[in-house]
């Protein structure tokens, strides 16, 4: 894990830092922890309840036939996050920023060319499995809640694995997200993270909020049919196209089902089910950032919860409006659910 995580100071953030004259933003008054300590030591000494950290990689989405980009959404993130006003709405304190797991070098070896074979991709997103899970590990066995940003979905396997260790049990999930990630277990992509937690015991129930029927193949259907005990989700179309299903109501569905028995469970944020967002499967039609935003904060009030995990979002890093609507949607999502 040393090998790809960078422990962040101040000094590492001034690129992101545009604050104006009187300005008071949050990368003065958020916490950083030091890369000459021991890290479980600081993070079992931190008052701090949230641990914020990158994932730099896009090699899950490549791997399932999706566009470049997720690498970017950390950098974007930084440059709105680290520039929110820190006022009596948003305190810092209870944030340490950890840092980034940088996989940058990993998929550079790849030399990735025209025409590659997606399966090829498969021991790259194993590694980078075992980096996500063994940090998450730490954080969560240390009470903290791992808040990751970046990447593709195949991290949501790293966040239930690692907190399913820490916690010696398995995970519970609420995903927010147009597609199932339910696919077959071919190989590791940004498509299958939550069928490996499932069948190798580190996800137990699972609800998916928002699936836009166009796109469940028959055969996820069929999977989902034979894990109804343990899989229940709603779509888009129930919620805003015919209008079967109450917002509001369904989100105490779902967390209901992801928190009786006082059971643990983690929130993933898929930023593809949300309208007009460069994602890795960009739609013109999905809930709006405002719907997101209510149910991250919602469901970040329940104490059972263990995680949050936003990915899949995909700017391009040279169409700077893009990395400004990729930073603050993250910005806004993450300010709403440590509040």
């Amino acid at each position: 894990m040393k090998k790809y995580l960078k422990i962040y100071t101040h000094a590492d953030l001034a690129p992101y830092e545009n604050v104006r004259k009187g300005a008071v933003v949050w990368s003065k008054n958020i916490t950083f922890f030091s890369p000459d300590i021991d890290l479980v030591e600081q993070l079992r000494s931190t008052n701090s309840k949230y641990i914020l950290f990158g994932i730099t990689e896009d090699a899950g989405v490549l791997a399932n036939h999706g566009r470049h980009g997720a690498d970017n959404a950390w950098r974007a993130t930084l440059n709105a996050l680290l520039n929110v006003q820190y006022n009596r709405y948003n305190r810092a304190e209870d944030v340490v920023l950890l840092g980034n797991l940088d996989f940058s070098e990993l998929l550079n070896e790849l030399n990735l060319k025209a025409g590659y074979n997606p399966a090829d991709l498969h021991q790259t997103v194993c590694e980078i499995d075992d980096v996500v899970s063994i940090l998450v590990e730490k954080i969560v066995a240390a009470g903290k809640i791992p808040i990751a940003i970046g990447g593709g979905h195949n991290n949501a396997y790293g966040m239930l694995k690692g907190s399913g260790k820490a916690l010696g049990t398995a995970m519970n999930a609420i995903n927010i997200d147009a597609h199932a990630d339910l696919r077959p277990q071919e190989y590791r992509h940004s498509g299958n993270g939550f069928t490996y937690a499932y069948d190798e015991g580190f996800l137990k129930r699972y609800f998916i909020f928002g699936l836009h029927e166009n796109y469940i193949s028959e055969a996820i259907s069929k999977k989902i049919d034979e894990w109804a005990e343990h899989v229940e989700y709603n779509t888009y179309e129930q919620l805003e196209v015919r209008c079967e299903r109450n917002f509001y109501s369904e989100a105490q569905r779902a967390l209901k089902f992801v928190s009786d028995n006082n059971a643990s469970f983690g929130l993933e944020i898929d930023c593809d089910v949300m309208e007009n967002i460069p994602t890795s499967a960009l739609t013109p039609s999905g809930l709006s950032v405002e719907q997101v935003r209510r149910l991250s904060y919602l469901f970040s009030r329940n104490e059972q919860l263990k995680y949050l995990h936003i990915c899949e979002a995909a700017p391009d890093a040279g169409k700077p409006d893009e990395m400004i609507c990729v930073g603050k949607l993250i910005a806004y999502l993450i300010t709403d659910f440590v509040r």
